[in-house]
């Protein structure tokens, strides 16, 4: 196949194993250290991006994208309300909601959780609901005042499905000052999402929730809302404040914006870290080029008295650094994502558990980072030659030559 000379004779002497050994030295470590840097790259972008997709599905699966409440009061018409939002086109569901603290209480244990009274019938989507372990959300509507907590909360309490638990009532006045009254609710599930949730959220019923505060009907405090994408919370509360004026709207983003830009951030470090690995690794090929430039000068001079031109001998070096970084980058892409296809397999091997005893690594392999991993290591690769290819093409010839 016909190739041009400059290109043909960049390949020989990349191809080539005659020479200095310690050329050969450092372009086989900058060879392996692209390889490193791009395996290393896609594997932990891969990871993170996995990590953001679960943890968006946790959280967003958990808090509702939008939050519509009364001046901190209850709710009388929620039903009327929640079927005219959801005629709305970016509205998926809109269930009545009861927030408050409380102290729950066990025979054996004491905890602070956040109490969140539902209706189980609006709920069948709620991620909740598809990570029961033990018992069924729907046992709400069945057993007077039952509850559902998060199995680490039921392992820090030391209580089990069918056992008893205690939450604040009201309080008393006595001689001996305010006593306060519980009420004991019975444990009918318990799930497990994988997250801070799981100690930190209990379940019950919102007509229990509203005797328990003493609150006449309902009790529905707020609304919660979920859209086909959450990232289009802001619209739909530019159309609700205008619809409903005296409502007050929060989005996931106030409450959990500062989560997400924390692992936004975390993931832009980790890029620029392991960028400058490949960086690095790159500008190895600097030292190589420039000692085999030394090192080819006679040949240079005369090919360039044949009358191959600057340019010609640009290309020769720029060739050979280039296929360098080829290699590298072909190399780095193979072993990354085979790397990263059976990591999980790799630390179940070595015994590593990373996010807990029978939790795996969550990886989504994106083909766009691949891509620009693989643009920016071999950009990289070409500006390492460019000063070696430059100072190859200044090389006199009558000067190189005198002394030959």
């Amino acid at each position: 196949m016909f190739q041009p000379v400059s290109v043909y004779i960049g390949l020989r002497y990349s191809r080539s194993s005659h020479g200095i050994g310690f050329v050969s030295f450092i372009t086989f470590f900058s060879i392996i250290g692209i390889v490193l840097g791009v395996a290393s790259l896609i594997t932990v972008v891969s990871v993170m991006d996995g990590l953001e997709q679960e943890q968006k599905r946790r959280v967003l699966g958990l808090v509702p994208h939008v939050l519509m409440s009364y001046q901190k009061t209850h709710i009388t018409n929620w039903q009327t309300l929640q079927q005219d939002m959801l005629s709305l086109p970016k509205v998926n569901n809109v269930t009545p909601f009861q927030e408050s603290e409380a102290l729950i209480q066990s025979k054996k244990s004491l905890q602070g959780v956040l109490v969140h009274g539902i209706m189980p019938k609006f709920e069948q989507h709620n991620i909740i609901n598809s990570s029961m372990v033990s018992g069924q959300l729907d046992s709400l509507d069945n057993v007077p005042f039952s509850i559902v907590l998060g199995q680490a909360l039921a392992r820090n309490l030391k209580v089990n499905l069918g056992d008893e638990v205690r939450l604040p009532n009201k309080t008393l006045f006595t001689p001996m000052g305010r006593v306060p009254v519980h009420r004991t609710f019975t444990i009918v599930g318990i799930f497990n999402v994988g997250s801070q949730v799981d100690e930190a959220m209990v379940y019950i019923n919102i007509k229990d929730g509203a005797k328990l505060h003493r609150k006449k009907g309902d009790g529905v405090n707020q609304l919660r809302l979920y859209l086909d994408d959450a990232f289009h919370a802001q619209n739909v509360i530019s159309q609700l404040s205008a619809k409903y004026p005296n409502y007050q709207f929060v989005s996931w983003q106030e409450s959990q914006g500062a989560l997400f830009a924390a692992v936004s951030m975390e993931k832009n470090m980790m890029w620029l870290m392991l960028s400058l690995i490949i960086a690095v690794a790159a500008f190895n090929i600097v030292s190589a080029l420039v000692m085999v430039v030394i090192d080819k000068q006679g040949e240079i001079s005369i090919l360039q008295t044949l009358g191959l031109d600057r340019s010609g001998v640009v290309k020769i070096f720029i060739t050979q650094g280039l296929t360098n970084g080829l290699w590298g980058v072909v190399l780095g892409v193979t072993f990354g994502v085979l790397l990263t296809l059976n990591l999980n397999s790799i630390l179940s091997l070595l015994g590593v558990t990373l996010l807990g005893v029978g939790q795996k690594l969550p990886i989504a392999i994106d083909a766009l980072n691949i891509v620009i991993i693989v643009i920016s290591a071999l950009a990289m690769s070409f500006i390492a030659t460019l000063y070696p290819a430059y100072r190859a093409a200044q090389t006199q010839p009558a000067e190189v030559l005198r002394n030959e």
